[in-house]
This record gives C-alpha cells, structure tokens and sequence, in this order.
C-alpha cells in the first residue's frame, strides 16, 4: 500500500440529506422564522464533522454563529451561549419565566445559529426549543435521540460511499475498514491512517479482526466483526494467530444463541492450537475467550480456576490487558460463589492493576459495581452517585454497555423502592430488541411486585419453555426471577420445574452476566418455591441459609427479603418485625406493601389468585371477583362518594346512556285523567256533605300528587332516570354485600365493621365507623 493522509478529510461523502437539512435550518435563520434541527448518532459517525459544517456555510452566508458544548451540565451550557449572546444568564434553578425572559431576548437578535455539542448531557430540552425562534436556528448533537422533531440520525457510510474517502486503499483493505466501522466515517479515518502502508492488504484484514473493539452492547452480535473474523478465519495462518482469530470469533459468537455447537468447534480447536504454542499470551488470550464463549451456569468453580490462570500466563507474558480479564472473571465467579469479601477484594485488585495500566474502561467498571455493592448492601444513596459517574465516565469514553449499566441498577432500586411498574416496558423494549436475553424473564417479575399477579403468571407460563431449554450468562437469573413469579401463586407444576432447574445453585448467588446485577442468594427462591409446593420444612431450611448468607454479607435487603419469607412460613413475629425494621429504615417500599400489617393496620392484598384481609387478629382470604374489587376501591378511598357506574367500570369517566323517564308520557297522561276525576269525586262529596268519601278521594289525590312530583324535575320537566345507573346500583350492592358475608363468616369483627361503613345507593361509600383500623393498606 502507498502511504495516505487522511487525518484532514472531511467526511461529509454521502452526507447530501443532511447538508439540505442544514441549508434549510440556515433558511429558516434568514427569514426570520428559527427552528432546530437535532442531529444524533454514535461515536464517530459525523455529528461534529456535520456541525462544522453547518456552522462553515453560515459564517459564508453572514449568519452569526455561537458554540457551546454540554461537557458542563444543566443551566451552565445555556448560560455559556447566554453570556456570548449578551443576554442576562438563567438562575440556578429556572423557572419558567426565566426561560421564556432568556428566550425573548435571544429571539430579538439575529439572523444566527446556536451550536450545541452533545446536548444529551445539558437537560433542560425545553429551553433548546424555545431558542429556536426569531431569526435565531438551533443545531444541537446528540449520542441518543432527544424525542424532538426534527432529528437526524447518522448511521454509517455505505462501502461504496467510504471507498470514495480512501481511493489509494485496495478494495480488500477498503471492505475490512468497512466491516471493523460500521462505516462511520471517524473510526474509519483513524484505521485507513493506521493501514496505509502495510505491504499486504491481507495484514489489514488480520490486524483489524484481532484489534477491533466490538461495538455491540453485551449479547448484542456485531454482524461487521463477525463477517471480518470469519473472513481472517478462511486464510492460512500461522497456529497462533489462528488459535487467536478462532477464539475471538467463538467470543463474538456468543450473541447467537443458534451458534452454540460452533462456538464449542472453535474454542476447542483455538484451545488445541494455544497450547501447542506454549507462549503465554496466546493462552491466555484463548482462556479468556473460552470462558466467554462457553459460558456454562454450573461451571463457577471452573471460572474461578479458568481465572487464576490466566492471570498467571498473563503475569509471564507481561500483558496488563489479559491479567486484567483475568482479575474480573475472579471477581465474577467469586460473586456467584457468595464470597463477596473475596469478590470486593479481587475488585480492588482489578482497580489497582487498571489504574496502573492507564486502563479508562476499568474505571467505568469498577463503578459500576462498586454502584452495584452498595445497592445490594442498602446503601441506596451512594449507589445513585455511583451510576450517575458510571454514566457520566461511560458516555465520556464511548462504553458500549454504559446505557444498560445505568439502567439495570435504576430498575433494581425502583423494584426495591415499590416503583416496579414503570419498569415493565422498558424491559420488554429490550426483550424485542435482544431475543435470547431473557429479558421477558425479568419482566415478569416486575409484573409481580407491581401486584398484577395475573398478567405475570401468564408472562410466566409464555417464558418458561425457553428458559429452560437455554444457557448463558444470563440464564440463572431468568430462572430466579421465574421462581419469584411462580413462588406467588403460579402454577405448582411450573414451581415444581423450577424448583429442580435452581437445586443445583443452592448456597451460591444469582449473578447476571459478568457481575454487573446480582439478585440475591438462590437459597431465598428456592425457600419460597418449596412453601409454595407444600413443603414447610424445605421451606425454612432454605431461607434460613439465604438468611445466614445475607448476614454474613452484609446485604440487607436480601435479609430483610427473606426474614419475611421466612415469617410467612413460619408465622416468627420476630422475623416480620425484624424485615418490617429494615425495610422501614431503607425505604423498600416494594417490601413493605407484602409484610404483615402494623399495629392498628388492616389489609386487603392479593395473595395469588385470591386476596387476602387481614384484620387485627383476623384473616380471610377470599376469592377474586367483582365484589371484593369493588371494597377495595371503596377502602382505598375513604369518605368519598363513588358513582355505582364508576364503581363498577373500575374508575371514573364511564358513559352513561342518554336516560329515561322515571314516567313516559302515557302513564303521566292516565295520572292526569285520574286526578281530574278524583277532583269532579272530591268536589261531590263535598256539595253531598259526605266527609268519609271525601278523605278517602283525597288520599288517593294526595299519593297520585306525590307520585308525579317524583317523577317531575324543575320546570315541571319530567324527571329521569339511568337504566344502566340503576342496573349498576343494583349488581353493584348486590356484589359488595355477598363479599362482606364472606368476610364476617372468617373475620366476625371486620365483617362488623365493614357492615357498619358501607353505604350504597346510587353512590357508594365508605365512611369508617368506630371500631375499625386506624388506616388501610389496600
């Protein structure tokens, strides 16, 4: 190859949409009439190339321009542009009319464009809107979407479209920067540089399968480094090198969940082939591969041995990148094993190792799971600091799994916290977009501790089947979060199933992936699968392991999770109160809705398929249906009157049928043809002097009367009434008395209590009489 230099070229190729989208803004800017455009897209796939040159054709077009980059979060980058625009700055924290004051003031000026780098980090989008008006035109890049219109995404450059940027490279050259880039333009710059004089197109395409970092988050595949690995793979190599090219293509591999049979080929023959060569590195290059590659739930003692090896060869090879591969896999398999002293010990080791070797993405995921420690110790606060670095540090060095990181340990603090339910979408989000990742798994899980018990058995029942006929870095815990579902009230033969797939993990932990989430000790499901089964004594064997685990760990809401498992198995006061204590202290909001009720606390709760009150000393469980659906909307509301229509449709706002005379015009006209009789009877028993005909006439006037002014509204319009209202009264009363029956048959007193505080009619009540609890939980 000749030599090239590309560090100047502007890869701006292909980018014609783009460029008319930036000619249109600067129109908009010219007439007076603003906007904004938001461009976004990952690490090097043109957004500041684009910006430039935005900002290149307005300084042409004699259009000011202003730059600010969001490295400074919240107000500050805005205040930047303000300063620069010699407007009066926003106060720490803006009001409204702070930001329509700052927008007045930059709209009076203009024609310009406000450039704002990497606005993912500045918040407060709402402002970035209103700038954009007047004659002023706002550009703003972005690394993920920012959900305003219009938007810009840059992907990757077609080959054909990349190949235009490097015309002195071989096309063979040419497609291996293509696969290794995704086709954006930056990364592909900096390799064509780094290629250009290699003799032999060939070495490109080795050079980059071995070096190229994998752009895919964790089980995502890389489709372009695969195709370049299996293109290295065809050639003829030296034993090494191809034990090296086999075991990152097996590494890679392990997205597909299809690929398992190849994945073990190739690890074995890269295996083979490392060993024959005796040279350290390559070994444990290989090893590191092959714990990825065949990543077997049972097998943590071989993790943890894989481990200490590699470290070894990597010491003898004076490689800090495979010794520090080495020290995390200890750390992950020393988790699994519940030895977390060990595990937070080999973490401090991998921190120290990577600080020396200059190592960014150590830090980031030291973070990470130093964020992790605290969460499951119950130091939630410290936690929350530590994601928001790990986010911060992780966008900063453009980690692939940063976004996921985050958002695994913000949904474990919401399911702690008893916010569970806005969980559940993003999780399927995620289901959809990595199939084979289990993710459903977890969904239903948080459908459970969201109380809709029966929307998770069904997630339940659609999961299982390939669950547990998968594998993989993530399939214990699928399976844990499963057993949580089923241990609530699933199928028994489903609890069953599970149960037998979780024995072989008792006294370990439920560890995802490479650490980066653990979910307790596996003992704790399998205690609540088994009281699920009908077997008590299983039961608290278990749990009480999981109990000595958390002790032992210091890790207090699992202690707290599991007393009250415990408890409800065995009925120990002591084990509620001491779960209700902690939980109370660290705020796990989703554990406390489940425990026992406090002192002068009466509860109405789904347990399974049925709910369960409890009372004081009295407890009822009863069968779901519309009768207890509809107590507990009137519990959960006290005092407040509620339509029987919105009491029956679930909430309010039903539409009630145009209504119907409580008389129709026939009956109303025979009422009044008899009163005129009655009145010609009345007035000749009077003219007869007949007093006991006359009382008799003017009773049946008097009730005729009352009847007509009930059916008769203002004005004398005639009064109306609902069929479906009064229909709703009826079912309604009828369903709410048969449920309270069913509870003073079990529970005498509430059922007292509740027939002395519910009032129905054509609205419903509850209004508590003397006597009952001094607040429900429902």
């Amino acid at each position: 190859m000749t030599g090239g230099n590309y560090a100047g070229v502007v890869a701006l190729v292909g980018r014609r949409r783009e460029l008319a989208a930036v000619a249109e803004l600067l129109d908009r800017a010219e007439r007076g009439s603003g906007g904004h455009l938001v461009v976004t897209g990952p690490a090097g796939a043109g957004k500041t190339t684009l910006a430039d040159a935005a900002a290149a054709l307005a300084r042409r077009r004699g259009i000011a321009v202003f730059r600010a980059s969001a490295a400074a979060s919240g107000p500050l980058v805005w205040n930047q542009l303000l300063r620069d625009l010699g407007v009066a700055e926003l106060p720490a924290a803006p009001t409204t009319a702070d930001l329509d004051r700052a927008a007045r003031d930059v709209a009076a000026g203009g024609p310009r464009l406000l450039v704002v780098d990497d606005a993912d980090r500045a918040g407060g989008m709402p402002f970035l809107t209103r700038l954009a008006s007047g004659a002023t035109s706002v550009l703003a890049t972005a690394g993920r979407s920012l959900g305003l219109a219009p938007e810009l995404h840059l992907g990757g450059l077609p080959e054909p479209d990349l190949a235009r940027l490097f015309a002195d490279l071989p096309a063979e050259a040419v497609h291996a920067v293509w696969l290794a880039t995704g086709g954006r333009p930056g990364p592909a710059i900096n390799m064509a540089a780094q290629l250009a004089d290699l003799p032999d197109p060939a070495d490109a395409v080795l050079r980059l399968a071995l070096a190229t970092p994998s752009r895919a988050e964790f089980l995502d595949l890389d489709v372009g480094l695969v195709r370049l690995l299996e293109t290295a793979a065809q050639r003829d190599l030296p034993p090494g090198t191809r034990a090296r090219v086999l075991a990152r293509l097996a590494r890679e591999l392990l997205g597909d969940r299809s690929a398992g049979d190849r994945r073990r080929q190739l690890i074995d023959e890269a295996t083979r082939l490392a060993r024959a060569t005796g040279d350290p590195e390559t070994i444990a290059e290989v090893l590191d591969s092959r714990l990825h590659a065949l990543w077997d739930p049972t097998a943590a003692q071989d993790r943890l041995a894989g481990a200490a090896e590699i470290v070894a060869l990597a010491r003898a090879a004076g490689s800090a990148r495979l010794e520090l591969r080495g020290l995390f896999w200890t750390f992950t398999a020393r988790a699994e094993l519940g030895d977390l002293d060990a595990a937070e010990e080999a973490l401090r080791v991998y921190a120290r190792t990577g600080e020396l070797a200059g190592d960014a993405e150590v830090a980031v995921v030291v973070l990470s799971r130093q964020a992790l420690l605290a969460t499951i110790r119950g130091r939630f606060d410290v936690a929350e600091r530590l994601a928001a670095r790990t986010a911060e540090e992780g966008r900063r060095i453009g980690l692939a799994d940063t976004e996921r990181l985050v958002a695994s340990f913000r949904g474990r603090l919401a399911l702690l916290r008893g916010d569970a339910a806005g969980e559940v979408e993003p999780l399927r989000e995620l289901a959809r977009r990595l199939p084979g990742s289990f993710f459903e798994a977890t969904a239903a899980r948080t459908l459970a501790e969201s109380g809709q018990d029966g929307e998770a058995a069904l997630e339940l029942a659609r999961v299982l089947p390939a669950v547990l006929a998968g594998s993989g870095p993530r399939w214990l815990g699928a399976v844990a979060d499963l057993a949580f579902v089923a241990a609530r009230g699933g199928d028994p033969t489903a609890a069953r199933t599970l149960y037998d797939a979780l024995s072989p993990y008792r006294g370990r932990l439920v560890v995802w992936g490479r650490a980066n989430m653990i979910t307790g000790p596996v003992d704790d499901y399998l205690g609540r699968l088994a009281a699920r089964l009908g077997r008590p004594d299983d039961a608290v064997d278990h749990l009480s392991r999981a109990v000595d685990l958390a002790e032992r760990t210091g890790t207090l809401p699992w202690l707290a999770y599991t007393l009250a498992a415990r408890a409800e198995v065995t009925g120990a006061p002591d084990d509620a109160a001491r779960a209700r204590a902690i939980a109370e202290q660290l705020g796990l909001g989703g554990l406390l809705a489940t425990l026992t009720p406090a002192a002068g606390e009466w509860r109405l709760r789904r347990d399974g398929d049925d709910w369960r009150l409890d009372a004081g000393s009295e407890t009822v469980r009863l069968r779901d249906g519309r009768g207890v659906r509809y107590l507990r909307a009137l519990l959960a509301a006290p005092g407040q009157e509620i339509p029987a229509l919105d009491l029956v449709a679930g909430g309010a706002g039903l539409r009630v049928p145009p209504a119907e005379p409580v008389l129709d015009d026939a009956a109303r006209a025979a009422y009044q043809r008899r009163l005129a009789t009655l009145g010609e009877h009345l007035d000749a028993a009077d003219r007869a002097g007949d007093a006991e005909r006359a009382a008799l006439v003017e009773a049946e006037r008097t009730a005729l009367l009352a009847e007509l002014r009930r059916a008769t509204g203002l004005g004398g319009r005639p009064r109306t009434q609902s069929g479906e209202a009064e229909r709703a009264r009826v079912n309604a009363t009828r369903a709410l008395r048969a449920t309270v029956e069913r509870v003073a048959a079990g529970a005498p007193l509430a059922g007292a209590h509740l027939r002395a505080s519910l009032h129905t009619g054509r609205l419903f009540r509850y209004q508590p009489a003397p006597g009952g609890p001094a607040r429900w939980h429902v």
